[in-house]
């Protein structure tokens, strides 16, 4: 699994202070904590963080490359904010993200060709996240179309099925599941799918276990991606030996302790 690390983005509380005070000691530590636990790249959101998003972006961009050379994964719903971004970058991005929405994808997959660099697709469109699998296929047929139009390799799309709460909306776990199968039928190749892990769980009790639990579901139903908190130990040895049984992975006795050398 590609492991996309979600700690340094503004929502944070640690995160918040440290852009509002520009000091980039946490935010440092962070981007090498999270490697060092597994990360094959780092999502970079200012959040809310600070009114001058552009600066802001350019900074944590900056300061997490002296640091760690992993690809990171540009987020914003602010498309001068991801050119920002991903200039800074200078080259080793993701893009995150866009939508299924005409006018979304009209600026975001641009930037994707330009910059070369993968990009997330989110299965909502003006209507809002459809209710189950084939509402979520409508769209990411329709991302995976205009990526061939802007000359995006399939294999450079990320599809996000987009799950929400289980505690408010209890079906759309398993619709989830059904859209990460039914995307290998999309194209050939066809486009890798990733999730926001976190969100499954927001506003439920026990939301590490349930994190835990549904990203091995996820994995044995064909997730390729996921953005999660490597920091989470017990989660990364889920992911890391649900591989393993998923015959990913060649089995040793050692294998958590050689999956993180």
């Amino acid at each position: 699994m590609f492991v996309i690390g979600e700690r340094i983005n503004g929502m944070f509380t640690d995160v918040k202070k440290a852009i509002q005070a520009q000091d980039p000691a946490p935010i440092q530590q962070l981007a090498r904590d999270q490697v060092a636990a597994g990360a094959n790249a780092l999502d970079i959101n200012v959040g809310p963080a600070s009114p001058d998003k552009l600066g802001a972006m350019q900074w944590l961009v900056e300061i997490t490359k002296e640091v760690v050379d992993v690809p990171l994964c540009i987020d914003s719903p602010n498309t001068e904010v991801m050119r920002v971004g991903l200039e800074a970058a200078e080259g080793n991005a993701i893009i995150n993200s866009t939508t299924g929405e005409e006018e979304r994808m009209e600026k975001v997959l641009p930037l994707a060709a330009e910059y070369d660099c993968p990009v997330i697709g989110l299965t909502i469109d003006a209507e809002g996240v459809p209710r189950d699998a084939n509402g979520r296929m409508e769209i990411a047929l329709r991302l995976v179309s205009a990526c061939m139009e802007q000359g995006i390799s399939t294999t450079d799309l990320y599809i996000d099925a987009v799950i929400l709460p289980v505690n408010a909306l209890q079906q759309v776990p398993q619709e989830v599941l059904n859209t990460l199968q039914m995307c290998k039928a999309l194209s050939d190749p066809p486009p890798k799918t990733i999730l926001g892990l976190s969100n499954i769980s927001q506003g439920a009790l026990h939301r590490e276990l349930i994190n835990r639990i549904y990203l091995v579901m996820a994995l044995a139903n064909g997730l390729d991606a996921a953005i999660v908190d490597p920091l989470d130990s017990e989660l990364m040895d889920a992911a890391i030996t649900s591989e393993v049984l998923l015959n990913r992975n060649v089995y040793c006795d050692d294998f958590l302790k050689a999956y993180r050398k």
